[in-house]
């Protein structure tokens, strides 16, 4: 027989025989570990809090940014009514 025919005959037993190593590796590996039901429980009632938690910062943050609206509307309002002041008054400077 010619020496490529027998190289490639054991290449290809070789990797037939690789291929199955992993595939049975593969096919016996364990499987995911379930988690326990009191695990679970104690996983849903974190989630459950830090929403509540989330809620009450998306609250404080309307609030913070009513309260920044507000502040800016009064300073616009106010710029509006104030004659306009000459600089040198503004520096406390005498003329």
């Amino acid at each position: 027989m010619p020496p490529e025919f027998v190289l490639t005959v054991i290449l290809a037993v070789v990797a037939i025989a690789g291929i199955m190593g992993v595939l049975r590796m593969w096919l016996n590996r364990p499987s995911r570990a379930a988690i326990p039901h009191a695990d679970l429980r104690e996983i849903r009632e974190g989630l459950a809090r830090m929403e509540q938690s989330i809620d009450v910062i998306a609250v404080e943050v309307e609030r913070l940014s009513e309260g920044q609206r507000f502040t800016t509307k009064l300073l616009s309002d106010q710029g509006r009514g104030v004659p306009h002041i000459p600089p040198a008054i503004r520096q406390g400077g005498t003329t």
